[in-house]
């Protein structure tokens, strides 16, 4: 059986495949009005999170909610011993209403709303990020049973492809005063240093850069008679490909140089790590216009949906092609695939290679899961918040 809105995991037949799976999900749903539809594959999270452990077994993922908060997903994760990076209000009830404890969450937004801090203090979320005075006067007087973690500015994100630096991080002249203000004047408990280096790291040198950067930042702490601080949170930029291996020795081998003798908890959050690989978007071709020898295609998804420009990477992403009616033909054109909005921006992909299809065809998307469903708008009328998805387990028999 099968069953959207994540509550059922669905097998693929004995003999089957996914291809066979995403042509009975669009068979039986009967989209005629054009929706595209998910397919979380439950067994790549449970792979990724093997990949972890061996990588970083003595680093505890938080998992970041803000990248994919399909409820399945972050259940399974739960499932799997991770906790959860929440950044606003929305997305800590989110989590709570899994049955997850709140001592599970860090409040990983260094400027958080009023509103947000007192919701925090409310329902025991009892850790977050800062990097400003201001911030600390908030956390004061409406959390001040919080424990903090010093935001620092990662030395070097030019290795990443989304630098965070610019917006968040406290400069090297400005952490002395910062935590001299936070614990000796404000008396609020700072238990550890924060880094990001960025979205998607390219780079893992500069993972051994912050990890040196944090432990002077530990010395400080000293200097000011600060107790001792126990937590490095050593942030996201992770990808499930070969290069994270490389990136977690660095990390590893980082850490026993510059902080051998603390008795640290070290602790990360990966977000595109585990969501990237695990989710497949399947969308229809509701339109299609022939010129000479290339062919344009509409879908019933775009870029204000799980295509945002701001968030997808192209590169990252395979496209398939199926055939509702038979095989796809071999013979592949110049084709250029569209969304559906009348903005003309609306463009998925430009100039692939692609066999012909016909209306009520499929185009999938595989390594959709990061930074995509999560982002969906209703512009031009078009609903991307509702997209289902449909939970499938591939070993399963």
């Amino acid at each position: 059986m099968l069953l959207s809105t994540s509550h059922v995991m669905s097998k693929i037949p004995k003999d089957g495949t996914m291809t066979d799976l995403i042509r009975s999900i669009a068979t039986d749903q009967n989209h005629e009005a054009g929706q595209p539809f998910y397919i979380l594959d439950l067994v790549t999270i449970e792979k990724v999170m093997d990949k972890w452990n061996h990588s970083f077994p003595n680093v505890k993922p938080f998992y970041a909610v803000k990248c994919n908060n399909e409820p399945a997903l972050l259940t399974k994760l739960a499932n799997l011993d991770a906790n959860f990076d929440c950044a606003s209000l929305l997305e800590i009830d989110t989590v709570l209403n899994l049955g997850i404890s709140p001592n599970q969450i860090i409040f990983a937004n260094p400027c958080k709303a009023v509103s947000h801090i007192k919701h925090a203090a409310a329902v025991g979320v009892n850790l977050t990020t800062f990097d400003s005075k201001l911030e600390v006067d908030k956390i004061k007087k409406w959390h001040p049973q919080c424990h903090l973690l010093l935001r620092i500015k990662a030395p070097s994100d030019s290795g990443s492809l989304r630098p965070l630096g610019k917006k968040f991080g406290t400069l090297p002249e400005e952490i002395e005063p910062l935590l001299h203000y936070a614990c000796n004047v404000s008396g609020l408990k700072v238990v550890g240093v924060t880094f990001h280096v960025g979205s998607i790291a390219q780079d893992p040198t500069i993972y051994r850069k912050a990890i040196a950067h944090a432990k002077s930042v530990f010395d400080v702490a000293d200097d000011l008679g600060i107790p001792k601080m126990q937590i490095l949170n050593i942030g996201g930029g992770f990808r499930s490909t070969p290069l994270f291996e490389e990136i977690a020795t660095v990390v590893n081998e980082a850490v026993q140089d510059y902080l051998p003798d603390l008795s640290l908890t070290i602790i990360a959050e990966p977000g595109r790590f585990f969501a990237e690989t695990a989710f497949t978007l399947v969308t229809h071709v509701i339109g299609k216009r022939v010129r000479g020898e290339k062919i344009e295609y509409w879908i019933d998804e775009g870029i204000y949906g799980s295509f945002r420009p701001t968030l997808y990477n192209s590169c990252f992403v395979g496209i398939k092609p199926i055939s509702m009616k038979s095989e796809c033909c071999k013979i592949r054109e110049s084709s250029t695939i569209y969304g559906p909005s009348c903005d003309s921006l609306d463009a998925v992909a430009i100039d692939i290679q692609f066999p012909e299809l016909e209306l009520d065809d499929l185009i999938v998307f595989y390594n959709m899961g990061a930074y995509s469903n999560c982002a969906g708008t209703k512009f031009n009328g078009f609903d991307m918040l509702s997209t289902p998805t449909y939970i499938v387990s591939t070993n399963s028999t």
